[in-house]
């Protein structure tokens, strides 16, 4: 049983009483700090000098560790943070009530701490062995190759237990909701497979909705709060058909949460007027609009927003600050304003790149769709252009043979690229249809490619690692994994970045190369992506009082000119999201090394 009420002042002093001791022994606040830096460097020396008798392993551990208490014990990371690890330490060995301290800053100070010494360090695969030094050859390969088969079934055991879309189950499962969907909307199949009527009979209204499928009394109330708030929501009929319909079997609550807003968001995007709302502008899209309907934050690419509206709503979508209700006739821009959008882009050469967004510009109709895709295309210095839609699992008919014709019409090998640049969520959203719609691009040399964000609803072992390996067998290729961004009212969402950075070097590490070609990446505000993989582009630079990890994140440009700014992060602590993984049935346990991830 996972406990997290023994992370306290006791437990730390009980595992880890030398650091205690340190600060018993020093007089002042910066007489704490040196000597913790002259125990850190005196732990890597022994470690490094007498690497003989520890694991390489454990010395890269105590190495990362070490690192990390360096950068939150010096004053800068103090300044930035506003918070000292330092003090709440020195103050705890002085018994000093720190009421404010919880939990979760224990248990991260503790792993952090035990790391460096060399301790606390369990594998997810800790019977996976290397081969024994004494042997070698053919004798070696057949141990290797017996230990990755022992490994890939332990693989396929976790990912078992997650439901998969294109399973004959859930194929025969999707078909009975379909069928009854359509009998309680009293529509033909012929209409059901039109894009047209999927977009025109968005189920909005509750009364419509329960009618179709079972809600937990906390989704209801969610939805009836959000649409009293002027929340965007809307569900298409063929999206609500890939819910089960008791909550209760919990196979779609990812779909589910992908469209359903919990009370939590609902509640925090209540407290905000329509005018407020631009303070929910994470990326800084407003920073970076050089002109109406265009954001650009890189030399050679930027985006076109010509459609204000998506036939469903995700949740948690970066443009909620801005985002028109569900299919909103006045979400098209006017042509003057995209008119203006695309004289702007021919008059900028450096822009090789053109990625087609908003809303979901495929919610227009094929007329509005293709007069601005015939501009974009139109402008010579345009290689190539990416749309961003999530129709193929919203409404994957609106993938018609008129409309690849358009795409496929614009696309010139070896002079301009189309590409369809797609959000899947999770393994249990794959479908029949969605497999037909990518054939018809791909078909016609259309790449198609996904970016995940990782969330809650994906982030149990080996739940992202199916995801991947299913898209690949369907023509969709894995492009970027993104951090849930750090927005109050997504709490609900939002994993540890130790999390995904976990999954990127341990779960997704076993699949193919093609299968596992996406970036991690931390979107920063009003800069770009930030590639979480590589050390060398952000620091942990404290641990706030609540357990968060505080980040420092480095601009993309910062060795290309010397007037940068960094900007500091706050994460969600690693204790809460595990009591979170405990509560719905994870052994927390095979979670344990996600303390080392930094």
């Amino acid at each position: 049983m996972f406990n997290q009420n023994k992370y306290t002042p006791k437990y730390l002093l009980s595992i880890i009483p030398e650091i205690f001791d340190i600060a018993k022994k020093s007089k002042t606040l910066d007489e704490f700090r040196r000597k913790i830096i002259e125990y850190v460097y005196n732990m890597q020396y022994e470690y490094f000098c007498d690497y003989e008798s520890f694991s390489e392993g454990t010395i890269i551990r105590v190495r990362d560790c070490a690192q990390v208490i360096n950068l939150i014990f010096n004053r800068r990371s103090e300044e930035k943070a506003d918070f000292s690890v330092a003090q709440a330490i020195f103050d705890i060995a002085y018994d000093k009530e720190r009421p404010d301290l919880k939990p979760a800053f224990y248990a991260d100070i503790l792993h952090i701490f035990i790391g460096l010494q060399g301790k606390g360090y369990r594998t997810r695969f800790a019977d996976y062995h290397l081969i024994p030094s004494d042997m070698e050859g053919r004798e070696a390969a057949i141990e290797r190759s017996m230990q990755l088969d022992t490994l890939s079934e332990d693989v396929t055991k976790q990912t078992d237990k997650y439901s998969d879309g294109l399973s004959q189950e859930s194929i025969e499962r999707r078909k009975n909701r379909r069928e009854y969907i359509c009998n309680a909307m009293q529509v033909s199949l012929f209409d059901w497979f039109n894009w047209r009527w999927q977009f025109e009979n968005v189920l909005k209204d509750i009364e419509k909705i329960e009618k179709l499928v079972k809600l937990s009394p906390n989704q209801t109330d969610a939805i009836i709060k959000a649409k009293k708030a002027k929340i965007p929501f809307g569900i298409t009929p063929y999206y609500l058909s890939l819910m089960d319909y008791d909550y209760e079997e919990g196979r779609d609550r990812a779909i589910r949460a992908q469209v359903i807003p919990p009370e939590t968001y609902v509640k925090q995007m209540s407290i905000y007027s329509q005018k407020e709302r631009s303070c929910l502008d994470f990326m800084r899209e407003t920073d970076t609009s050089p002109i109406n309907l265009i954001t650009r934050r890189y030399p050679s690419i930027c985006i076109l927003k010509p459609f204000n509206t998506c036939p469903q709503i995700c949740v948690y979508c970066q443009r909620n600050w801005e985002i028109d209700d569900v299919m909103t006739k006045t979400a098209l821009a006017s042509e003057e304003q995209i008119d203006n959008a695309l004289k702007w882009i021919k008059n900028h050469p450096a822009i090789r790149e053109v990625l087609i967004t908003g809303g979901d510009p495929l919610g227009m109709p094929d007329s509005d769709f293709e007069r601005i895709l015939a501009g974009v295309s139109g402008i010579p210095s345009v290689e190539r252009i990416r749309i961003g839609t999530r129709t193929i699992v919203t409404a994957p008919m609106r993938i018609t043979d008129d409309l690849v014709d358009i795409l496929a019409k614009y696309r010139i090998p070896g002079k301009r690229q189309i590409a369809v640049v797609t959000h899947v969520q999770h393994p249990y959203e794959l479908t029949i249809e969605m497999v037909n719609a990518v054939e018809k691009l791909r078909i016609r040399g259309i790449s198609v490619f996904n970016q995940l964000v990782y969330t809650f609803f994906i982030s149990r072992r080996f739940e992202a690692y199916l995801l991947r390996k299913n898209l690949a067998k369907i023509g969709i290729e894995p492009y970027y994994s993104f951090n849930t961004k750090g927005k109050d009212e997504t709490v609900e969402y939002r994993v540890p970045i130790a999390r995904l950075l976990q999954e990127q070097k341990e779960e997704a590490r076993l699949l193919p190369g093609i299968d596992r070609t996406d970036e991690a990446v931390y979107n920063v505000p009003g800069m770009g992506k930030n590639y979480l993989r590589a050390r060398q582009h952000h620091d942990l630079i404290s641990i706030l009082p609540d357990g968060t990890r505080l980040y420092e994140f480095h601009p993309w440009e910062k060795n290309i000119t010397k007037n940068i700014s960094t900007h500091i992060g706050n994460d969600v602590p690693i204790l809460d999201y595990l009591c979170r993984l405990d509560a719905i049935g994870e052994d927390v346990y095979d979670y344990e090394t996600i303390w080392y991830y930094f």
